[in-house]
């Protein structure tokens, strides 16, 4: 039986959502350790101002492929982009590509989603679900398609508290949604959209859920896999520790952790937190591409790509290493210093907010004013509490997820391929990951430089030394307002400080003693 390698060699592969966060580490991927890869066709949407070509040739420059760039200089000729528009029917690929592409293809990754939580429903589903029919259709006409690959979300049912490798009936008919959507107004759909997404939390997880019961319904035409990431994370070990280019998910939070600027997160600090590395989820999707063309088993096949059940790591432990990662390494011109908590209290939550959140930037902001300059830091918070709005729904509960697929396409791989496409998430070192985590977000998302470490802690030290100094001032106001007014209150301070006398002057004769 073919390597992983050897099976790519020679393929021609198409992917979609390329220029996202894992379709660029899926192309690095199967570019270094598949180098014998035929072609890789990339769909590309042209943005206003830049052209397709200009688009990936920036892609290209991204320190992301730099070991590739080591390898093979030319690695650029094996990238083909194709024009192509999710929104639009056929998906706006034109009809010469649409030839080529038949005649040609051999894999298909379909990572291209819109992953925002809040996206209007109509738009989810366009961009989620019809989108991905139409690529079905497309595929169906290729002569010499061997495998199609889509990535879902392991949340796609989480109203279900325990997830089996199997695709779960949607919650609608998908195409008597779509039918039913076409004539209504935004208006309309946004009113309606509560009653339709029922116990999910938003429109992204209802029609991820849709998108798998589309793709189902095409098992018995050709070659398919879901792969269903948890919430997809830096990279673990490729290219390099720590490679990050968002804010989406943890990543922002993290920074605004490590910013000094969130300082409260509502959360369970006993639930485990199910991150997964994006190059575990691009090794899995790679090894079941080649396992799905080799084997063609006769259903879909379901990965559920998690870490809870094998090697889980909760909230309250993430919280504790952030802080000390962004401590030990921490973020340029930092707000305070990083200080965030974990509560599941709502009440304990919305005191924090108001003390520590608000307050500070209505101070801060009428800095700004006074100085003539634009207030900002109240529109920075109220952006940062809806997004961790958003998050709050996932960080506040578990799931149990079956990962018997996983464990079998495990044991079909040779040793070689095992440890060139790792998703072995139990050799995972979470406090060394979580740091390279932090780090990755300094370097590759801020563009921060690791030289400028020691004048970070000299900023994180004059941080401190306001607070000291702000709190010494807050207690002798305190002490002046309202002790030096009271009799009561001045014979209460002087006996606590008395105590505090007393107790440091035991405390110097016993060290006295003892030496």
């Amino acid at each position: 039986m073919a390597s992983i390698p050897e099976f790519y060699a020679g393929k021609n592969v198409l992917i979609t959502g390329a220029t996202g966060f894992m379709g660029k580490v899926l192309l690095e991927k199967l570019l270094r350790s598949c180098p014998e890869v035929k072609a890789l066709y990339i769909l590309v949407r042209p943005k206003a101002g830049q052209s397709m070509q200009q688009r990936v040739s920036d892609m290209m420059t991204c320190k992301l492929f730099d070991r590739v760039r080591e390898d093979n200089p030319d690695f650029h000729q094996k990238i083909i982009p194709i024009s192509s528009e999710l929104t639009l029917p056929g998906l706006a690929i034109s009809p010469e590509d649409v030839e080529r592409l038949t005649a040609c293809i051999n894999v298909i990754f379909h990572c291209a989603a819109t992953i925002r939580f809040d996206e209007p429903l109509k738009h989810a589903l366009q961009l989620n679900v019809i989108a991905t029919q139409q690529l079905l259709g497309l595929a169906q006409q290729m002569h010499h398609l061997e495998a199609f690959i889509h990535i879902s979300t392991a949340y796609a049912n989480c109203n279900r508290k325990h997830i089996d490798e199997v695709i779960y009936p949607p919650p609608v008919e998908p195409k008597k949604l779509i039918e039913s959507l076409e004539w209504m107004d935004d208006g309309m759909v946004r009113d309606i959209t509560p009653r339709l997404i029922g116990d999910r939390p938003n429109t992204y997880t209802y029609t991820k859920a849709l998108a798998e019961c589309v793709v189902q319904q095409e098992q018995d035409k050709l070659n398919i896999a879901i792969i269903r990431p948890s919430i997809v994370g830096a990279s673990w070990q490729e290219p390099f520790p720590g490679w990050i280019d968002n804010f989406n998910g943890p990543s922002g939070v993290f920074i605004a952790a490590g910013k000094g600027i969130l300082r409260t997160m509502r959360a369970n600090n006993d639930a485990v937190a199910d991150l997964i590395p994006v190059d575990v989820v691009i090794n899995l999707t790679l090894a079941a591409g080649w396992y799905t063309a080799v084997h063609r088993p006769k259903t879909a096949m379901v990965y559920n790509c998690t870490t809870g059940g094998t090697n889980p790591f909760h909230w309250g432990e993430i919280e504790h290493h952030v802080m000390s990662s962004f401590k030990r390494n921490p973020l340029e011109q930092a707000f305070r210093r990083p200080n965030a908590n974990i509560t599941s209290n709502y009440l304990i939550n919305q005191y924090w907010i108001l003390v520590s959140h608000k307050f500070p930037a209505l101070i801060y902001d009428l800095f700004l004013r006074f100085t003539g300059q634009k207030p900002q830091m109240m529109r920075i918070f109220n952006r940062l509490h809806k997004a961790i709005g958003l998050l709050e729904y996932f960080s506040s509960q578990d799931w149990e997820w079956n990962s018997d697929n996983l464990s079998m396409l495990m044991s079909q791989l040779t040793p070689e391929d095992k440890k060139t496409f790792n998703f072995d998430v139990r050799q995972l070192n979470w406090p060394e990951y979580i740091e390279n985590y932090c780090i990755g977000t300094k370097k590759y998302v801020l563009n921060e430089d690791m030289s400028d470490i020691p004048a970070a802690r000299q900023h994180l030290r004059k941080l401190r030394n306001i607070r000291y100094t702000f709190n010494t001032v807050l207690v002798v106001f305190i002490w002046r307002v309202f002790i030096a007014r009271s009799q009561m209150a001045r014979n209460i301070w002087y006996f606590v400080v008395s105590l505090c006398f007393k107790f440091l002057s035991y405390f110097r004769a016993s060290s006295t003693l003892t030496n």
